[in-house]
C-alpha cells in the first residue's frame, strides 16, 4: 500500500491541501463538517504527518538529541530514562548518540543533530574534548546546548552537574569521621573539569580539618587502569586502610582487584566511593557511597532545556544535591 499523503487525502476527497492541513490542525477558517469529512478519511486511511518535512518547513523539531561516550553506563542509562520520561510528558522525543569517547565522532554526531534540525543537545563530552566551538555555534542554528555530567571548564556555556564539590568534600568528612589512615583515592582523568573539582574539595577537607592523614592520589582514565594499579598497591608491604573512588567506572577496577587477590571490605579494606547508585549494590556488603543521581540531573537538565527554548540566553550553572549512602564497605 502506498504512503497516504495530504495530497492523497486532498484528491480523494476534492479539496486542496492547505485545506486538509488546516482541517488536520482545527483551524478556525474550516468547518465543523470538513474537519469532520477529513479526519474520518484520515483515521480510516491511517495518516501520520511527514515529521522530517514539518520541520524542514517550521525549522522546528519535537526531537532533542543526547550525546554521551557511552549507553554502557549506569548512570547515562539512569540519565537518559529519566530524561526521556520529561521529553514524553512534553511531547518531545530523544535520539541517543555515542561518540565513543572520541572528538572527532562527536563532532560529526554534532553535524548530523544539525542537518537534522534538533530542538536541542544534552552533551556529555569526551575526555579528550578540549574544544567546544562547533556547540557554540549552533546558538546561530537556534540550537540550544546543555552540557551535563563531563562538562566544559568555559563559563560560556549552560552547564549542569552533580554538585562535585559537596559530593567530594562529603566523601572526604566520610572518611575523616571513621577515623581512616592509609588513604588511597583514585580519581579520573585530570583534564576533565569534573575530576579538577573533585580532586581539590577532596585535598582542601583534610587541610581544613587538620586531619592528621593525607590522601595518596593517584589518576587513570579507565576501570582497567584502576584495576592495575590498585593490584599494584596490594601487593605491598603497607597495603592502604581505606580506597576512595572517585566514580563508579573506577569502582569497578577497584573492586575486580579487591576480589581478585581476596580481601574482604571492611575488614581486610575499606571501599567509598562517589556513585550513581547501583553499581554499589552488586556487592556484599554493598558500598558505602556519595550519590550523584543521573535520574535527578536529567529532570534539573530538561529544566533548564525548556528556558532555553522559551527565550532565556543567560548562561547557568546548575548542581544537584549529593547525600552519603551508608552501606557496609567501611
Amino acid at each position: 500500500m502506498s504512503e497516504v499523503t495530504l495530497k492523497k487525502l486532498a484528491d480523494l476527497l476534492n479539496l486542496s491541501i492547505s485545506t486538509v492541513s488546516r482541517a488536520l490542525k482545527d483551524h478556525e477558517d474550516i468547518s465543523a463538517e470538513t474537519k469532520n469529512r477529513v479526519k474520518e478519511l484520515a483515521l480510516i486511511l491511517d495518516y501520520e504527518p511527514n515529521t522530517y518535512a514539518v520541520n524542514l518547513r517550521n525549522n522546528f523539531s519535537r526531537e532533542f538529541a543526547v550525546i554521551i561516550p557511552s549507553i554502557a553506563n549506569d548512570f547515562y542509562q539512569s540519565f537518559i530514562s529519566s530524561l526521556e520520561k520529561e521529553a514524553r510528558l512534553n511531547s518531545y522525543s530523544l535520539i541517543i548518540l555515542q561518540s565513543g569517547d572520541d572528538p572527532q565522532t562527536e563532532l560529526e554526531c554534532v553535524k548530523r543533530c544539525k542537518q537534522n534540525r534538533v530542538a536541542g543537545i544534552f552533551v556529555s563530552i569526551t575526555q579528550k574534548t578540549t574544544d567546544i566551538s562547533h556547540f557554540l555555534k549552533l546558538a546561530e542554528s537556534h540550537i540550544p546546548v546543555v552540557f551535563f555530567d563531563k562538562v566544559p571548564a568555559s563559563g560560556f556555556c549552560n552547564k549542569v552537574c552533580v554538585d562535585d564539590i559537596s559530593a567530594a568534600r562529603l566523601s572526604a568528612e566520610t572518611l575523616i569521621l571513621k577515623k581512616k589512615k592509609g588513604i588511597l583515592a583514585i580519581f579520573g582523568n585530570e583534564q576533565l573539569s569534573i575530576t579538577q573539582k573533585r580532586l581539590d574539595a577532596f585535598k582542601d577537607t583534610f587541610s581544613l580539618h587538620n586531619y592528621d592523614a593525607r590522601p595518596d592520589i593517584y589518576h587513570t582514565n579507565s576501570s582497567a587502569g584502576a584495576y592495575h594499579y590498585t593490584m599494584e598497591q596490594l601487593a605491598l608491604p603497607q597495603q592502604p586502610d581505606v580506597i576512595f573512588c572517585m566514580s563508579d567506572e573506577i569502582l569497578i577496577g577497584v573492586m575486580r582487584a579487591v576480589q581478585t587477590v581476596g580481601l574482604r571490605p571492611p575488614a581486610d579494606i575499606g571501599i567509598l566511593a562517589i556513585s550513581e547508585g547501583q553499581i554499589p549494590t552488586f556487592y556484599f556488603p554493598q558500598i558505602t557511597y556519595v550519590e550523584t543521581s543521573g535520574f535527578k540531573l536529567a529532570k534539573l537538565a530538561f529544566s533548564r532545556m525548556l528556558g532555553c527554548l522559551a527565550g532565556s540566553t543567560q548562561v547557568q550553572e546548575l548542581k544537584t544535591e549529593s547525600i552519603i549512602v551508608e552501606g557496609g564497605s567501611l
